[in-house]
C-alpha cells in the first residue's frame, strides 16, 4: 500500500468526489487475480513472492490518519481476497463513521453477493466501483484475458439495476483500447450494454501501452483512439478518454 497524492490518477479521477479533496489516496495493490489477460498492466502482481504481508490492523492504522480521504482497492484484482478487503473497509467506515471513501477498481467478476456488499460500503463512503470491461465477443475475451466475461457483465448489471441514480458517481467503467483487438466495434457493443443501463454512467476509455506478453504491440493507433470515443458518445453522455500523453494529446 502507499499514499496517493489527491487529485489521484485512478480512473475515477475525472469526475469521483474523492479527487474534488485535498489530502491522500490509501491505494492498497492486492497481488492475485481471477484473469490472466495477456495485456496485464500490473502484471507484477503474479509476483507472489515479492508480496508485502499486510494484515488487517496495519491497513485501519494507515487508513485512519486526517489527510488520508479515500481508500481505493486495486492489483492484480481484490475479487480473490474480496472478504479481507470487506472486513477492513467495514472497520474503517464504523472507525471514521462513514468519512472514508471506499473504492473499488476491479475486474468485475467476484462472487455476486460479496459484489453487492462491496458496492453498499462505496455507496455508502461516497466512493466508487469501477468496473474493467476488457471486451464484448465471447472469443475477443477469452484470446484476451484467458476466461469468460460473463460474470463482470451481470454483476454491472445488477449493481446498475440495485443502485440507477449515476448522480451519486457509484459505478463506472473503464476499457483499455488494446490495439487492432479492442476496436470502435467492441466498445460500440460495450457503450451499448451501459447505454441499456443508463446512458449517464461514467465510461473511461483508456489509451494502450505495450506491456507484458502484448509488449509487441504499439501504442492505440490514433485513429483507433478517436473513432472508439466517438462511437461511446455516440450512446453515452459521460465519455473520456484517458492516458491522451501516450497520443501525443
Amino acid at each position: 500500500m502507499y499514499l496517493d497524492p489527491l487529485p489521484t490518477n485512478c480512473c475515477a479521477a475525472w469526475f469521483c468526489q474523492g479527487s474534488k479533496e485535498k489530502g491522500f489516496n490509501l491505494a492498497v495493490f492486492f497481488y492475485g487475480c481471477n484473469f490472466n489477460c495477456l495485456f496485464c498492466q500490473n502484471y507484477s502482481h503474479k509476483n507472489l513472492k515479492e508480496a508485502s504481508l499486510l494484515r488487517e490492523e496495519q491497513i485501519i492504522k494507515a487508513a485512519l490518519k486526517p489527510d488520508v480521504r479515500c481508500v481505493c482497492f486495486f492489483g492484480g484484482s481484490p475479487e480473490p481476497q474480496l472478504p479481507f478487503a470487506i472486513k477492513v473497509s467495514r472497520r474503517i467506515l464504523k472507525e471514521t463513521k462513514n468519512k472514508k471513501h471506499i473504492c473499488w477498481e476491479w475486474n468485475g467478476s467476484g462472487h455476486p453477493g460479496l459484489v453487492k456488499k462491496a458496492a453498499e460500503l462505496s455507496l455508502r463512503s461516497g466512493g466508487t466501483v469501477k468496473f474493467d470491461l476488457k471486451a464484448f465477443h465471447p472469443n475477443i475475451a477469452r484470446a484476451l484475458c484467458g476466461t469468460s466475461l460473463s460474470r463482470a457483465y451481470e454483476n454491472f448489471s445488477m449493481l446498475a439495476k440495485l443502485y440507477p441514480n449515476p448522480k451519486e458517481n457509484l459505478l463506472t467503467a473503464t476499457t483499455l483500447l488494446v490495439s487492432y483487438y479492442v476496436d470502435k466495434k467492441e466498445v460500440n457493443e460495450i457503450a451499448s450494454f451501459i447505454s441499456s443501463e443508463n446512458a449517464d454512467i461514467p465510461y473511461s476509455l483508456l489509451v494502450f501501452h505495450p506491456d507484458f506478453i502484448m509488449n509487441d504491440l504499439p501504442v492505440t493507433p490514433r485513429y483507433q483512439a478517436e473513432e472508439c470515443f466517438l462511437v461511446a458518445r455516440s450512446q453515452l453522455s459521460n465519455v473520456y478518454l484517458g492516458n491522451r500523453h501516450l497520443l501525443g494529446i
